[in-house]
């Protein structure tokens, strides 16, 4: 999704692979960021919390009426139905972000 969005092409491609990896590992409870995580990364979960905040914002508000292929595609089974998900409540990611 951020590839559509002019915002995002100013971050950096591996802070922001990391920063959706932040994302979903807190949507599916699986854990935070690991001293693993953050040594081959090359970032503290401090330094993703912002664009984590922007990527659950952008799944929050995403328009509904583009990208239909996109959503399509990944609503589908094989791909684990990763576009069904649904964000987190900003409350809610706020508090588990700073438990990390």
């Amino acid at each position: 999704m951020t590839l559509q969005e002019y915002d995002y092409a100013r971050e950096s491609p591996s802070k922001l692979a990391a920063s959706c990896l932040l994302l979903a590992l807190t949507m599916k409870n699986l854990g935070g960021w690991t001293p693993t995580l953050e040594y081959y990364s090359g970032y503290s979960a401090q330094d993703l919390h912002p664009l984590v905040k922007r990527l659950n914002f952008l799944l929050t508000y995403q328009p509904r009426d583009k990208l239909n292929a996109v959503r399509s595609k990944y609503s589908h089974r094989v791909f684990f139905e990763v576009a069904k998900v649904t964000p987190m409540d900003m409350l809610k990611l706020e508090e588990a972000l700073t438990s990390c």
